[in-house]
């Protein structure tokens, strides 16, 4: 079996979807991989460490591909190079990307979607959301203190004291407690919201403050995600993070609920009485933004406050981002390989997990549904 690792086409991907480490621990007489010319060049490594690791280097990895990987979804032009009867592993968005997950489905192409691998302890090690969240956090905090004007940490100097920062992180998931160990260790003093009941004892365990509400068990699903609250709830939600946000210096925002756009969670009203001279940096950019006001893939100004929307975080780390992804990557295949066979046993909890199309069908309940109810 052949398993091609295209170079991703997005602007600004510096990621690559697997190492030479990788390559090199699952080649074989049976699998081989061919890597397109450049793929690690954003990663800063060489077509020549891929030959290395027993890869070959091509200019064209759609031609004669078993399995295609990637970290973004296909483009429609990049959907036209996969080869009918093939199969894919990236990156898919399947709750909103229907248009992309029917032409899978209708070019007979199998496809892993990597958002859906299950959140079990037994799939950790291929949890490609969490690995790039961590990612994501710890790049944050160090944007975040680029865009201020003061120092993170409190200093003793002949010239006074200088009191630390203060950084508020709203959403105590992988990311966000990333971004609240990076910026304690930075110096700063933190502060941390989330709706989930459990975050509390994750946040005051590395240190900062939570911001506490009377929370209800409900904030959150059987599998972690936090969910929509109700008004009230919201209102007071409100009033919580209007207070603090007229005293912090940075505001780290990471709140997602799974499959649906980003809550707004600091209103255009709050960003007017944030200090001149603080910052925004809004993880959810991708998703719309937790901030009213936040133009994803921007980084603007308002009332002197920045508010960054940069997208994709973790292509700003791409060495560590790329190695993590690539050990996610390289565990999921060990699952879905065999012999030098791609498996479709839906009695396995990762594939039936995360297998998206397969037969002309979609066969994930989830998404069918979705894109069924939006028909």
């Amino acid at each position: 079996m052949i398993i091609g690792i295209p170079k991703e086409s997005l602007t600004g991907e510096t990621r690559v979807a697997i190492l030479p480490a990788e390559v090199k621990k699952l080649s074989s007489d049976l699998l081989k991989f061919k890597i397109e010319s450049g793929a690690g060049n954003g990663s800063f490594i060489a077509d020549e460490i891929y030959a290395e690791s027993g890869a070959e280097i091509v200019s064209d990895v759609y031609s004669d591909s078993d399995l295609i990987i990637r970290i973004n979804p296909p483009t429609e032009e990049e959907l036209s190079k996969l080869n009918n009867g093939t199969c894919l592993i990236s990156l898919l968005a399947p709750f909103t990307n229907h248009a992309l997950v029917n032409q899978l489905a209708e070019k007979n192409i199998s496809s892993y979607c990597l958002e859906l691998i299950p959140r079990s302890t037994y799939a950790q090690s291929m949890d490609v959301l969490s690995s790039q969240a961590t990612v994501g956090g710890y790049r944050a905090v160090l944007n975040a203190a680029s865009h201020l004007s003061k120092f993170f940490p409190m200093l003793m100097t002949p010239a006074g004291t200088i009191k630390p920062s203060t950084v508020l992180v709203i959403g105590a998931g992988v990311a966000g407690l990333q971004a609240i160990a990076t910026a304690k260790r930075l110096g700063a003093k933190v502060e941390a919201f989330d709706v989930r009941p459990v975050a509390r004892e994750q946040v005051e365990s590395l240190g900062a403050k939570f911001l506490y509400m009377d929370l209800d068990d409900s904030a959150e699903t059987d599998s972690g995600y936090a969910v929509e609250m109700n008004e009230e709830f919201i209102r007071k939600e409100m009033e919580l993070l209007h207070d603090a946000a007229k005293r912090v210096d940075a505001i780290i925002t990471t709140a997602l609920i799974f499959g649906r756009p980003a809550p707004i969670l600091i209103k255009d009203y709050m960003v007017n009485d944030m200090q001149p001279g603080s910052c925004i940096i809004d993880m959810a950019a991708e998703n719309g933004g937790n901030c009213e006001l936040t133009k994803p893939g921007e980084i603007i100004h308002h009332n002197g406050v920045t508010i960054d929307g940069t997208l994709n975080l973790p292509a700003q780390v791409p060495y560590h981002a790329s190695q993590m992804l690539s050990k996610n990557i390289s565990k999921l295949l060990t699952e879905v390989i065999e012999d030098g066979k791609i498996k479709f046993d839906l009695e396995n909890d990762i594939i039936k997990g995360c297998l998206v199309t397969h037969e002309k069908n979609i066969i994930h309940e989830m998404t069918k549904n979705i894109i069924e109810g939006n028909t």
